[in-house]
């Protein structure tokens, strides 16, 4: 009866007042206290659902009254819809491209998501403002010239009842969905779209419907379809749950997952994919805001592809309840937003002082950059004004105007506005093209939004492909595999597993490391002992021509410590070689820091010694006293004790220890020795790189002393070597994985070592051995005169 008799008043002819009717007695409905408007010479109305009321039951007794409102919550994540509508008409009106000598207004009203407050606001918007008298307008400019509306599809559905008779145009943002809302929609598409997913082998484990959405104070009644619907969906082995519903429908789901909180159930909480339409949001409730968002982390959903609008952010950020004049909507949004209450409520509260920031807000509560919704209303905004603008120009080229001056607003019916609106194409401030097909739908594609969620509560939308059907049939979907973020813990492999290519199957990771069985270990191995028994047969060289001029020439008990500190280092890479153990582990780093400090100050001390000796020929000179012995160990011994201090300092702090990598490869489980400390492995290193540079130095600067005590030029070249291989060891280091960090280090080692055995040593074994005519003393002196 009810629909019957706002259809007689809708269909009853329209009619401009010329009187104003004194003794007419109209009954005049409970008010919409929501609402904004902004007049203009062209206005667009607006019916955008932010608040929700909760009502009692009527009982038909007597008139509607504030009584019959039990509650009222604010979805703060809307208002961003109404600001964006708000921000096109302002920029609208401040083109003189668009319009002009034209304004546009606006008139917006609150849904309330009830069919009965959609009908009541969709005709006020046909009613004389202040009036409730559905085809009685007195003032034309108030007329609206389309209609936007949504995001939900029943509020789009149920306003065309009204709007379709006067052939209003009704702009929308309203798109395909996928499952399953408890309405038409939801029941239309099971019975169409579902069997396209069976024909393409997907088998559905539940096809479920939310408890419907009745914003009432009796939630106690859906109990129990809540918990029924938590169990069928957590209790079941489906890793994908693909959802149908509106914006609002995220409020039901955390409900059905939190409801068990309230209930006192068994959880089952097991990771799901969620699939989600492009009408959904994340929405909260204030209540909902400590609740925890974490569930939505890895899901995926269809959003209207959208870019961000130069200018709204700060738009945003300079909105205040103080600047919003008309605006019936920012009170209720500003008191549920930021938990205050102002000056003149009732209620003992957090006084609200009006200059709180929306940025401090968090993302679930109100964001800052334009949300795909938002991008939508902002598009059909300049959607409507081009189609005006198209009309005007239309008409200054067909009849006899001035297209200068004001326009006529009575010579067109709204109606004219859909040839303009189906042949639209334009670009909007964004910079993209906005165009609609020969049906009158919005031709642009989707995005795939991927949702990532952080531990403070922050959530971040991620495009990782994207729908577009305008440019091929053969390639309309395009997706990033690789940029996609998953659950936490879905479809994941335990820790020692990695997925086969199909993605199906887990497949065990085998140990890796350096053992001596394969050919990297079995080739370095042998490198090792080659270079080991070359050392030790130039030690015996050495100590069986140990009186020989050659020998005695440059400190021949240094010259052995360094032939043994050099057989060592050789031996110390077999200690990177074998399954890494707790003692290997910590003789490791701290045997080849030690020993080779060691070897690198024998050969700054024989630097030293070569420039000393040159020195003490001159007449008069003191420096012989350090020629001899004191000299070297003073050296020697200091650098190995400040480099055993470091190693001390280190295994006493965080030493090394055997460690399985299960991350750095694929297909492998890594055991080697975790340095424990990266710190002090990089000192010890540093320590090393020290001595060498000061030994290279000195043996550069000592390299054209005379020929008979000159070791200096085989020394720099053999530390040029030394500095080149060390040089490179750190990039390489750090990129190489796995068993092959140990490989660089292994072959840093015997690079470094043979490198000052053959540089230094192989010039006098081979005067020695092939040459002894040149190891006689006269000789040397002759040379040297």
């Amino acid at each position: 009866m009810v629909a019957f008799m706002i259809l007689i008043l809708v269909l009853l002819p329209q009619t401009d007042c010329k009187l104003l009717l004194r003794k007419c007695n109209v009954c005049e409905p409970l008010p919409i206290d929501h609402q904004y408007y902004q007049p203009g010479n062209f206005v667009i109305g607006s019916i955008i659902a932010q608040n929700y009321l909760f009502l009692n039951p009527a009982a038909f007794e007597k008139r509607p009254s504030p009584e019959h409102i039990d509650g009222l919550v604010v979805m703060t994540q809307h208002y961003q819809h109404i600001m964006a509508l708000v921000f096109a008409v302002g920029e609208l009106n401040e083109n003189p491209k668009i319009l002009p000598n034209v304004t546009l207004g606006f008139n917006i009203y609150n849904s309330h998501l009830s069919i009965v407050w959609i009908y009541h606001a969709s005709l006020e918007l046909l009613s004389t403002r202040g009036g409730f008298i559905p085809n009685y307008k007195c003032d034309i400019q108030n007329y609206p010239e389309a209609i936007i509306g949504g995001p939900t599809s029943y509020l789009l559905r149920h306003m065309a009842t009204i709007f379709s008779i006067y052939k209003i145009p009704q702009v929308s943002w309203i798109w395909i969905g996928v499952i399953c809302a408890d309405d038409d929609l939801g029941e239309k598409f099971t019975q169409v779209v579902l069997p396209t997913f069976s024909q393409s082998g997907i088998c559905f484990e539940f096809v479920e419907r939310f408890p419907t959405q009745s914003f009432s104070n009796n939630i106690a009644e859906q109990a129990d379809d809540f918990l029924g619907l938590y169990n069928i969906v957590m209790g079941s082995t489906a890793n994908v749950v693909v959802i149908h519903g509106e914006i609002q429908t995220t409020i039901i789901l955390r409900v059905m997952l939190e409801f068990p909180v309230f209930e006192d159930v068994p959880m089952k909480r097991k990771s799901k994919v969620w699939i989600m339409t492009a009408q959904m949001e994340l929405m909260s409730l204030p209540i909902q805001r400590s609740w925890d968002i974490h569930f939505i982390h890895g899901a995926l959903s269809f959003a209207i592809h959208s870019k961000q609008v130069t200018g709204f952010s700060t738009f945003l950020r300079n909105r205040k309840p103080a600047s919003g004049k008309g605006d019936g909507f920012i009170r209720a949004f500003w008191e549920q937003a930021f938990g205050c209450v102002f000056p003149n409520s009732k209620v003992d509260e957090e006084i609200c002082t009006g200059e709180e920031k929306l940025e401090t807000l968090p993302g679930s509560v109100f964001e800052m950059s334009m949300t795909s919704h938002s991008y939508s209303i902002y598009n059909a905004v300049y959607s409507v004004a081009h189609a005006l603008h198209a009309l005007q120009s239309s008409k200054c080229n067909h009849r006899v105007m001035t297209c200068g001056e004001k326009w006529n607003l009575r010579n067109h019916q709204p109606w004219q506005l859909h040839y303009f609106l189906r042949s639209l194409s334009f670009n909007n401030s964004a910079g993209e093209m906005v165009s609609f097909d020969p049906d009158g739908n919005l031709a642009a594609g989707f995005d795939i939004i991927n949702w990532v969620m952080f531990p403070n509560q922050s959530f971040r939308r991620v495009k990782v492909g994207r729908i577009e059907p305008r440019v091929s049939e053969d390639i309309l979907l395009s997706i990033d595999d690789d940029a996609l973020v998953w659950p936490s813990s879905f479809n994941q492999c335990p820790e020692d597993h990695y997925p086969n290519k199909e993605k199906d199957l887990c497949i065990p990771k085998y140990i890796v490391y350096m053992s001596y069985g394969e050919p990297l270990g079995m080739s370095l191995a042998i490198f090792v002992l080659i270079f080991s028994f070359a050392t030790a047969v130039v030690l015996g060289i050495f100590i069986k021509y140990k009186d020989t001029p050659i020998v005695k020439a440059n400190n021949r008990n240094l010259t052995y410590t360094l032939l043994i500190s050099l057989l060592l280092c050789f031996l110390c890479a077999l200690l990177f070689i074998g399954k890494p153990e707790m003692v290997s582990c910590l003789l490791q780093q701290t045997a080849f820091g030690v020993i080779f400090s060691v070897a690198v100050s024998c050969v700054l001390a024989k630097t030293m010694i070569v420039v000393l000796a040159f020195m003490a020929t001159k007449p008069g000179s003191k420096k012989k006293k350090w020629v001899r012995k004191p000299l070297a160990c003073y050296v020697v011994f200091t650098c190995f004790l400040l480099q055993a201090i470091l190693c001390t300092v280190w295994l006493a702090s965080s030493p090394p220890f055997p460690s399985l990598d299960m991350n750095s490869l694929t297909a492998e489980m890594v055991l080697k020795c975790n340095e424990g400390s990266n710190f002090m492995f990089y000192c010890v290193l540093g320590f090393l790189g020290f001595l060498a540079l000061i030994s290279f130095s000195v043996a550069f600067l000592a390299r054209k002393l005379p020929d008979s005590f000159n070791e200096a030029k085989f020394i720099t070249f053999s530390m040029l070597i030394f500095c080149s291989v060390w040089l490179s060891f750190v990039p390489t280091y750090l990129s190489a994985k796995g068993k092959y960090m140990v490989a660089a280090e292994i072959f840093s080692i015997l690079a470094s070592s043979a490198g000052l055995l053959v540089c230094i040593f192989s010039p006098k074994c081979y005067i020695i051995v092939v040459r002894p005519n040149l190891n006689r003393r006269e000789q040397l002196i002759r040379r040297f005169k």
